[in-house]
C-alpha cells in the first residue's frame, strides 16, 4: 500500500534534516580538528631579574649607543614610536622619564628585526547539500589556498639597572608587518603586549 504524499514528504523532510545534522556536525568536527592544528600567534616572552630591587626604581632613560643618538643619527620614524610607545606604558606603570642630564635609574635600550617568512594560509571547508528528495547527500570539502610569504617584525627590549650595570628585564615579541608600512597602531598594541610583564613601579606587573 502506497505511503499519502503528506507522509512521503515528511520523511523525505526528515531523511534531509537528518543528513544535514550529519554534514553540519561532521563540518564542525572537521573545523575543529583543523583549528587544533593551527598554530597560535607567537606570545611575548620576558626574564626578570629576581633579585632586582622594582621598588628603588623610579626613573627610566634612553641607551644613547642603542638609539642612534651617540653616533648623531637621527631617530627612524618607526623608532621615534617605539620609543614613544614604551615611553607612555612604562610612566603608566608608575616611572617617571628622567630629565635631560640627570642619570636614570633604569637605562631602556629596543632592537628591531625583519625576517621574511612562510605561513599557511586559511583553510576553507565547503559543505554541499544533496537535490531534494535525494535518498542521500551532503559533502565536506576541505582545501588549503596554499601558503604565503609575510614579513615578521620582532621588537626586544632591554631594562639596565644603571648603578649595578646588570640587566634586571629583557623581553621579545613578534608580529606580521604585512608588505606595507609599519602602523604606529601596531606598534603601540605590541609593545603593550610585551611590556604588560613589565614590573610597575613598586615590584609588582
Amino acid at each position: 500500500m502506497n505511503q499519502p504524499p503528506s507522509v512521503f514528504m515528511n520523511s523525505v523532510s526528515k531523511r534531509r534534516m537528518c543528513t544535514s545534522i550529519a554534514v553540519i556536525s561532521l563540518a564542525l568536527g572537521a573545523a575543529t580538528l583543523i583549528g587544533g592544528c593551527v598554530s597560535p600567534a607567537p606570545q611575548p616572552a620576558s626574564m626578570r631579574d629576581p633579585q632586582a630591587d622594582f621598588h628603588a626604581y623610579k626613573t627610566f632613560g634612553w641607551d644613547a649607543a642603542a638609539s642612534g643618538n651617540a653616533s648623531g643619527q637621527p631617530l627612524s620614524i618607526l623608532d621615534s614610536n617605539i620609543r614613544a610607545a614604551i615611553a607612555n606604558d612604562l610612566k603608566g606603570k608608575g616611572y617617571e622619564e628622567a630629565a635631560a642630564g640627570t642619570a636614570p635609574d633604569l637605562i631602556v635600550s629596543f632592537g628591531t628585526a625583519r625576517a621574511e617568512k612562510v605561513k599557511n594560509s586559511p583553510v576553507r571547508i565547503g559543505v554541499g547539500m544533496g537535490s531534494w528528495g535525494g535518498s542521500s547527500g551532503g559533502s565536506v570539502g576541505v582545501s588549503s589556498s596554499g601558503v604565503k610569504n609575510v614579513n615578521e617584525g620582532t621588537l626586544v627590549v632591554h631594562a639596565i639597572d644603571r648603578a649595578r650595570n646588570a640587566e634586571v628585564w629583557t623581553g621579545h615579541v613578534s608580529r606580521d608587518l604585512g608588505h606595507g608600512n609599519v602602523e604606529p597602531a601596531l606598534v603601540q598594541n605590541a609593545v603593550a603586549e610585551l611590556l604588560r610583564a613589565f614590573p610597575a613601579h613598586g615590584g609588582q606587573p
